[in-house]
């Protein structure tokens, strides 16, 4: 059976792609978004209390959906990736990875010896099938899409070190760190904020990597798709369900629709 991953080929192939944040923490919802039509959904580990289990459960509840899962681990632990790559992720994305050393590390975590250290256990995992993909040994390191997460100032100073890294195959710029890395905590809107993602997303695009990011404004997601952005979430789903029940609510409080509800946030 060859190596197969839609999300981690859309990419190499420049297919822009669109997803939504799922920070619920709940596979039921997890489902639903997978209907949506969304290309790509992120599975939070980082930000939202989604641990290996609940992991596993998102992960089942997507499966027969055209969606492909992404997730994000709360760190760049060998050991942690190990068991996520185990249950049958794909397509990983890493929080704060400053410098290429880091990088260079997590691309080892996630391949197996001797071009890495992922421990070898397979035979038991969901991820091949619990050894009825006879082969997965074979194709394991070449079916995995490693995403970084560059969103410090130090980030992005090493940013093209890490681009020219092979087996990184994508690089997503996280506006709201590094809006605070920058001395602009909570403004990711902020022009020079947006400058520095715009110039990082150009050093990724011209090393032939994938560029992505997430924000929760329209009008800021096309522009990223516009400037050859692959992979960009326009949405998080707890915060789609709270705005509108908050609307909800407001609605027949007699109050305004709009005051219940903040502003989206362009940066998660």
């Amino acid at each position: 059976m060859p190596a197969h991953n839609p999300f981690k080929t859309a990419l190499a192939a420049r297919q822009a792609q669109v997803g939504l944040w799922l920070s619920m923490a709940d596979p039921y919802l997890a489902e639903v978004s997978a209907t949506a039509g969304f290309d790509w959904l992120l599975i939070d580990g980082e930000h939202a209390p989604n641990d290996l289990r609940g992991t596993l459960a998102a992960l089942q509840s997507v499966a027969p959906y055209r969606a492909q899962p992404v997730v994000r681990v709360v760190a760049g632990d060998t050991a942690l990736i190990k068991q996520m790559l185990d249950i049958g992720a794909k397509n990983l994305l890493v929080p704060m990875v400053d410098t290429a050393d880091q990088a260079r590390a997590l691309v080892a975590a996630t391949r197996y010896p001797p071009q890495g250290i992922r421990g070898v256990g397979s035979a038991v995992g969901r991820a091949s099938r619990w050894s009825a993909r006879q082969d997965y040994l074979e194709i394991a390191d070449d079916e995995i899409c490693l995403l970084v997460q560059a969103e410090t100032v130090q980030a992005l100073s090493n940013l093209e070190a890490i681009c020219e890294l092979p087996g990184v195959d994508g690089v997503f710029i996280g506006p709201a760190d590094l809006a605070a890395s920058m001395g602009y905590r909570g403004r990711p809107g902020h022009p020079d904020v947006q400058s520095a993602i715009e110039r990082a997303m150009q050093v990724i695009i011209e090393h032939g990597k994938a560029a992505g990011t997430l924000t929760s404004d329209p009008a800021l997601a096309r522009r990223y798709l516009e400037l050859g952005c692959t992979f960009v979430a326009v949405g998080v789903d707890v915060l789609l369900y709270a705005n509108s029940a908050r609307r909800l609510a407001a609605s027949f409080s007699c109050a305004d629709p709009n005051a219940a509800a903040p502003a989206p946030s362009a940066a998660y």
